[in-house]
Order: structure tokens, then C-alpha cells, then sequence
């Protein structure tokens, strides 16, 4: 049973943004990744029905006995819904298609923007010393993405380098402000600029006009437009684990480091 008031010793980071295409799940994977490689323990929350962080992490369709929607709609325990992954330090929570109809379902509960807030407070998750819970987020505004908001303390947005990217940004920081009615500490991680190219004048002008519109909640760290960051997918891997040396890994693990620094909430073990 769960203990909504019992504070959680990881760091929540849901990664959010309702734009598809942005980077959302491959950040949440290889961020995931780089903090375990760096020695933290964390525990990637699969919330997207689409389901890639799961396949990402090599957890086939017909492994996932029970998922996030078990873990939010039928209460099942934490601890039987997360697993182990291929990469040590690495848990995942993994999702599948049954998450679609959780929206319409969650309607009729009282406590629908809750269910994961409470899901991440079980007593059990002392079990697994946690030292961060990345939430990958579905590309929409759902009930689903407000329950992560609601879970977390943070939130940070994978912001692709592409005209019109900062236009889009604007709804999501409504529902930012809206959801710190019920979650008053929530707040930004930062932004990271995904699918950079050096090359290009446009990418340069977005991150230009991102720095110059956000300041310092625009990470230092960009991610480059990389092809072994899009083939690692389909390997079922990490970029890390596919191409350890390639320039996407590389700005994953300095983008964890950044975000070890900034606020220092997880020790680095190694």
C-alpha cells in the first residue's frame, strides 16, 4: 500500500514534451543510461503507450506481464512491475498499449492526477536506492503526462532545433503552471537542445533565441544530430552501449554530468 505523504529519496525528472519527433524517449534512455554508467541507480518510468523506452531497453512486448498502467489502473505493486534492464544500475518501469485507454479510464477517479505520485511513494522503493526516476512522458498533454508532473519535482523538456520550436513551449509552461496547484515545488530541470547540427544557421539561430529567451535553464549540453543515436533503437540498446565512442554518446554522458551538478541531489558512486 502506498503512502502519499512519504517523501521519496530519488530525484523525479519527468522528461516531457507534447511535440512527437523532439528526442523525448531517446533522452530518456540515454540520459538514463549515462547516470548509470556515472554509478546512480535509476529507475526509467515507461508512461508513453507507444512503449519505445521500453523496446528501446530491450524489453520485448511479450515481457511486460505487468506494466505502468498495472502500476497506476490495478494497483499492483511497485516492485512487480519494475525490472531489470541490460545495463547495470538501470530498472525500467515498461509500458504497453493498454496505457491508450488510461485517459478515459482515470476520468471517473478522484485521484487520477495522483495514481503515479502514489505509485512512486510504496514503502518497497526504499528496496531499490534509487538515486533518480526519469518518467518519459507521452507527446501530448494528457492526464497521463499531468500525473507524471503531479509525481515529480522537475521537469525538463528535450527541445528540438527546428523553426517554430519555441512556439510550443508556451503551452507546455501553462500546464506547467497549472499542475503546481497540486505540486507547488514542481519545477524546471531545463531545457536541452536535441538534433543539433553545427553546421546548420537555423540550429544556431534556435539556440540563440532559446538561451536568449530562457537563460540558464538552457542546458550547456546539446545533442547532436547523430546517426548512431538513431540507429541504437533498433539495436534495442542505449547509444552508449551501440557506439560507446560515437559523438551522441559522448553528449549524453556530459549532459548526465550536468545535470549531477546543477543540483547535486544523486552521489556518483563510481
Amino acid at each position: 500500500m502506498s503512502d502519499p505523504s512519504r517523501p521519496v529519496g530519488a530525484r523525479i525528472i519527468a522528461v516531457a514534451n507534447q511535440k512527437g519527433g523532439v528526442g523525448k524517449t531517446t533522452t530518456a534512455i540515454n540520459l538514463a543510461a549515462a547516470l548509470a554508467e556515472r554509478g546512480c541507480r535509476v529507475l526509467l518510468v515507461d508512461l508513453d503507450p507507444q512503449g519505445n523506452a521500453s523496446t528501446g531497453l530491450g524489453v520485448e512486448v511479450e515481457n511486460r506481464t505487468l506494466s505502468t498502467y498495472d502500476l497506476l489502473l490495478d494497483d499492483a505493486p511497485l516492485a512487480e512491475v519494475v525490472r531489470d534492464t541490460a545495463i547495470e544500475g538501470l530498472l525500467i518501469c515498461p509500458a504497453t498499449t493498454d496505457l491508450s485507454s488510461a485517459d478515459m479510464e482515470l476520468v471517473s477517479n478522484e485521484k487520477r492526477s495522483f495514481l503515479l505520485h502514489d505509485a512512486l511513494r510504496q514503502p518497497e522503493i526504499d528496496r531499490f536506492a534509487l538515486d533518480y526516476i526519469l518518467i518519459d512522458c507521452p507527446p501530448s498533454l494528457s492526464q497521463l503526462t499531468v500525473n507524471a508532473m503531479v509525481a515529480a519535482h522537475s521537469v525538463l523538456v528535450p527541445l528540438q532545433a527546428e523553426f517554430f520550436a519555441l512556439e510550443g513551449l508556451s503551452q507546455l509552461m501553462l500546464t506547467i503552471r497549472e499542475v503546481r496547484q497540486a505540486n507547488r515545488d514542481l519545477r524546471i530541470e531545463g531545457v536541452v537542445l536535441t538534433m543539433y547540427d553545427v553546421r546548420n544557421n537555423l540550429s544556431q539561430q534556435v539556440e540563440a533565441d532559446a538561451r536568449a529567451t530562457l537563460g540558464e535553464l538552457v542546458f550547456r549540453t546539446m545533442i547532436p544530430r547523430n546517426v548512431r543515436v538513431s540507429e541504437a533503437p533498433s539495436y534495442a540498446m542505449p547509444v552508449l552501449n551501440y557506439d560507446s565512442s560515437s559523438r551522441g554518446a559522448e553528449a549524453y554522458r556530459a549532459l548526465a554530468q550536468e545535470l549531477i551538478g546543477r543540483h547535486g541531489a544523486a552521489q556518483q558512486r563510481s
